[in-house]
């Protein structure tokens, strides 16, 4: 890999979104402006942020065409929010660049395609965990949607008041919401539920984020168990620390109004938490929200997309719940794009220094390889 990587007349492209259910935009005005400044072209699909509430007369300063072939074919740097098809990515002009999410485990074929066409590919769930990257980080940003999102879910599906009412009928008691793990998308969850009135407890194998749980005015769940792994996640734990934490947990669910389940290890399935015995113990009436339903869940009933009902629990499994705050959703994550980019663009031009440990980390492939080892194996085990 050079030290610096660079492309001339700059052409950026956004098309829309195809997946079903997918609102958000890649791109929004704000942030279109600042690039146009920076002395870029933007070609933008017609309607592309339409869905996230940006209809195509808020973009100034962007050139409108009507298919998203036309956006491929002339786009040098492309941003998307939903990974590319094999099919898009071999639309893509032969060593253009392209920026979005990428879930390359998922999409094998496309990146095959990527590296064939030596395309150099940006994935944004691989920007680095440091300092310096936080206002790139699309994973955090979009998981605080998710966490704030999933407690209006459960607050909406619970038969029940969650803050604490006095009235002239009585004294209305406050809701137990229970949130299992605490990463970005938890703590939103656990900072929505105590505005909203609720008691709060919260979990997470990281005894690190004991503090940050307590700061926000919710209880932490002591097990005994603490499970700190690489970059800030949670290593998989043993089966005995498995059933160590469990009894301790099975005993809070059993007591919540509603649970919000958020726990995740990356590359792999959500772990199994909460099982059909344990909800079977739940209260009447009691809701749990499975934000890793499309995961494979931490409930075992959970069905990505569905909400099941298991005797007198509801075990909700939404899907994409970024998507359904789409408007700020699609700024926050435009901010992430444009804050990952801009330092390599100057003057309308696209250089990337690979020397920086944010592209270095963030890279899946250029020149015709595949930077990220583990895509870089799984391809070759295909």
């Amino acid at each position: 890999m050079s030290d610096i990587a660079t492309q001339s007349a700059l052409v950026i492209g956004v098309v829309r979104e195809t997946i079903a259910g997918e609102h958000r935009v890649a791109l929004v005005p704000e942030v279109a402006q600042k690039l146009t400044a920076a002395g870029v072209t933007i070609v933008m699909q017609r309607g592309a942020g339409t869905a996230a509430q940006f209809p195509d007369n808020l973009f100034k300063t962007v050139e409108f065409v009507d298919s998203a072939q036309e956006v491929f074919a002339r786009a040098d740097l492309l941003l998307k929010v939903q990974p590319l098809s094999a099919e898009e990515a071999g639309l893509l002009k032969v060593g253009a660049t392209h920026a979005g999410f990428m879930q390359p485990h998922n999409h094998l074929a496309a990146v095959q395609v990527l590296k064939d066409r030596r395309i150099t590919s940006l994935a944004m769930e691989l920007v680095p965990r440091i300092s310096r990257a936080q206002s790139m980080d699309a994973l955090s940003s979009q998981a605080s949607i998710a966490g704030y999102k999933a407690v209006l879910i459960g607050a909406n599906a619970l038969d029940r008041f969650l803050p604490m009412l006095t009235t002239a009928a009585g004294t209305i008691r406050p809701a137990q919401v229970l949130v299992i793990g605490v990463g970005v998308a938890g703590l939103q969850a656990i900072a929505t539920a105590k505005r909203l009135g609720a008691i709060v407890e919260a979990y997470d194998v990281r005894s690190a984020t004991r503090d940050q749980v307590k700061s926000l005015g919710a209880k932490f769940i002591e097990t005994g168990v603490t499970a700190e792994g690489a970059g800030g996640y949670a290593r998989e734990l043993t089966t005995e620390e498995k059933d160590k934490q469990q009894a301790v947990l099975d005993a809070r669910i059993a007591v919540a109004d509603m649970v919000i389940t958020t726990a995740g290890v990356p590359g792999r399935a959500a772990p199994k938490i909460i099982s059909k015995s344990t909800v079977e113990k739940m209260k009447t009436g009691a809701v749990i929200v499975d934000i890793l339903a499309e995961n494979g869940g931490n409930c075992e009933l959970s069905i990505a997309g569905e909400t099941v009902q298991h005797g007198a629990v509801r075990i909700i499994g939404p899907i994409n719940l970024p998507a359904q705050l789409a408007y700020h959703a699609s700024e926050m994550y435009s901010r992430n794009l444009f804050n990952l980019l801009s330092p390599a663009i100057k003057a309308g031009v696209l250089s990337i220094d690979w020397t920086d440990e944010v592209f270095a980390g963030t890279v899946l492939t250029h020149a015709g390889e595949i930077k990220h080892e583990p895509t870089a194996k799984l391809l070759a085990h295909s």
